[in-house]
């Protein structure tokens, strides 16, 4: 089959305009299909579902996840309708097949009480000490992701109503609460230790470097991993945890999901869904803690 895997990767070069990233991906899979084929002497021309299904449950023992084989079943969906479109086969066998849904992992989160150490641990007297207090508490006070963080400026800010204006995924805009506790450390920031950090080349990025620059999203997540060392966690801490604890959080509270969605600014409701998840498992490790017979 290897004149019609390159006829494939030609197809998706050039009409298709795909990545080199995609069409070598696709041919390791049709590679590793070609193989399988040798081994047990058959051709293209009589591969049916069956003898697909088979070729996955092999891949599924060699090791591959859930993901893996999602990703190979679909190159196996590319390349048989290809075939089959072209007239190279009589049908298509890959068809029928259902790829499986990946195993969706459950996001770590910190529990409030270890936020409260967190934030509390840093003296705002101290140098930095509010910037660096301002960014966690604006973290977990709006679920920002780390790029929205970086690139949050002045004008974006209504301190007198508790809200910021934000570009996410997509390039979309939508505007998050900023919590009295957020919003406090902020303006503390901005009135006592932004303009020491203010030089000619400044621009309007509310946090700043000690170089007057806007901070790079490595260092912010170098800053959030120090003070939580300083504050003696022991979990790993870093930005998204933050936004992953304010969403767990918002839940357990009581929140709509549909609220959440809105505030973390997912453009699908299952993305957002993953937090019941997160919510359940918490209620399953109380329940077995704390009832008799649990």
């Amino acid at each position: 089959m290897e004149a019609e895997s390159d006829a494939l990767i030609r197809f998706l070069a050039t009409e298709r305009g795909l990545s080199e990233a995609y069409q070598l991906s696709v041919r390791q899979t049709l590679d590793a299909l070609a193989g399988w084929l040798r081994r047990r002497g058959s051709v293209l021309r009589e591969v049916g579902t069956e003898e697909l299904a088979a070729f996955l449950s092999q891949r599924k023992r060699e090791g591959l996840n859930a993901a893996s084989l999602r990703i190979t079943t679909v190159h196996l969906k590319v390349f048989f309708r290809w075939l089959a479109a072209q007239g190279r086969l009589a049908m298509d066998p890959a068809e029928p097949l259902i790829a499986p849904h990946p195993d969706q992992a459950l996001p770590e989160t910190l529990h409030a009480s270890e936020l409260t150490i967190l934030l509390e641990s840093i003296d705002p007297a101290q140098p930095l000490g509010r910037r660096d207090l301002a960014i966690l508490e604006l973290f977990y006070a709006a679920g920002l992701r780390l790029s929205e963080l970086c690139q949050a400026r002045l004008e974006m800010m209504d301190f007198d109503e508790g809200f910021l204006r934000i570009t996410g995924k997509g390039n979309k805009t939508r505007i998050v609460r900023v919590g009295t506790k957020a919003r406090e450390a902020l303006v503390d920031y901005l009135k006592n230790a932004r303009p020491a950090l203010v030089s000619k080349r400044t621009s309007s990025h509310i946090f700043l470097s000690v170089r007057g620059t806007a901070l790079s999203p490595d260092r912010v997540r170098q800053i959030v991993k120090e003070r939580a060392a300083q504050a003696g966690l022991a979990q790993n801490v870093y930005p998204h945890l933050l936004r992953h604890s304010f969403a767990t959080h918002l839940l357990e509270g009581g929140a709509d999901l549909r609220v959440i969605q809105e505030l973390l600014g997912h453009a699908d409701i299952a993305t957002t869904q993953i937090y019941t998840h997160v919510d359940r498992q918490r209620l399953k490790a109380i329940h077995k803690q704390f009832h008799p017979r649990g």
